[in-house]
């Protein structure tokens, strides 16, 4: 053989190793509130823990949005292959047009709610909310429409209590504070961070049947072409999960990094919610589908108008992505 010929074929060997030694691109996925709501804890674990690395998707960061509908607009503008979004923000932009598939089914429960008052307050159950004023965040939200739950759980009207919109949970807080609203909707971390200071007269556990929270989706372009990256994304958030299960303490240091809390309110937030069972259902799941929380979620977002219209869940669902384990829905 020619020197030649042998100096091209070993250019060749070293040009073929380094492109199989060389680590896949570096990557962003698009989440609802991450650093913000209790649904995207597990990002933060899987980031830290680099569990998308070890299941073959190399995500590097996570942009954030407040609101399920930002996430779905982050996604398509930017070519981001997975995000997590409320689902029926996710079906009012198929309703429109939007090509896109839900693939996992991430948070099951609205756990992460309670609904406080001031200790001194009369207020000492849900029934006493007759008359009140009750903060929420923003027309058609899901504060809103759990409200509006609440009270019918205790057998009252939307129209027996006043629903103040107050902008945020922050500015609920605030408002309730101040005297403007006599009960407070609070999600974790927000109620770990005050509940020293308020009492919680309900927790939507107690009340509340399980209501689907967030989803996984993908667009139908990158459900043909990056498969493998979903599914790596859907694994490595449901090992983040697990970990969480079975380290809270530790799940909560993350979180509290990575959201810039206190250790002590991030591990409670932890604890509270890898503890949580709402009829039995845990608040994160592993992305396997519970159909029945999910068309709760629909029809109470249809009640406030965040949904309009009819709406197929076997059209927009595609359980191919899951593992094995966890494809057939409970």
């Amino acid at each position: 053989m020619r020197a030649l010929d042998r100096f091209g074929q070993a250019c060749a060997a070293i040009a073929l190793g380094a492109c199989l030694a060389a680590p896949a691109a570096a990557e962003n996925i698009a989440v609802s509130n991450y650093g913000i709501a209790a649904n995207a804890m597990p990002y933060a674990v899987a980031l830290e823990k680099k569990f998308y690395q070890q299941q073959g998707a190399n995500v590097t960061g996570i942009i954030s949005s407040q609101g399920g509908g930002t996430s779905i607009r982050n996604m398509l503008a930017g070519g981001v292959a997975y995000a997590e979004a409320n689902p029926g923000a996710t079906a009012v932009a198929i309703q429109q047009g939007a090509e896109l598939k839900i693939v996992s089914d991430n948070v099951l429960t609205v756990a992460e709610f309670v609904w406080a008052v001031k200790p001194d307050s009369p207020i000492k159950t849900v029934q006493d909310f007759k008359g009140k004023k009750i903060g929420y965040t923003n027309p058609r939200s899901t504060s809103q429409a759990l409200a509006i739950l609440l009270l019918q759980s205790a057998g009252l009207k939307p129209e027996d209590a006043q629903l103040v919109r107050t902008g945020g949970f922050g500015e609920g807080v605030a408002a309730l504070d101040i005297g403007a609203i006599d009960v407070a909707p609070m999600a974790e971390p927000v109620w770990s961070k005050f509940k020293s200071k308020y009492r919680a007269v309900v927790a939507a556990s107690d009340v509340l049947p399980p209501l689907d929270n967030v989803v996984g989706v993908t667009t139908n372009a990158a459900a043909a072409s990056r498969g493998d990256f979903i599914r790596a994304v859907i694994r490595a958030r449901r090992q983040a999960v697990e970990f969480m299960n079975a380290n809270p303490d530790e799940a909560g240091d993350i979180v509290a990094k990575h959201y810039n809390l206190e250790k002590d309110v991030a591990r409670s937030a932890v604890r509270s919610l890898t503890a949580s069972r709402t009829k039995g259902i845990p608040y994160w799941g592993t992305g396997q589908f519970h159909l029945d929380g999910m068309k709760r979620m629909m029809d109470v977002q249809k009640m406030v108008g965040a949904i309009t219209g009819d709406f197929d869940l076997s059209k927009m669902i595609d359980m191919s992505f899951l593992p094995d384990d966890i494809k057939t829905p409970k």
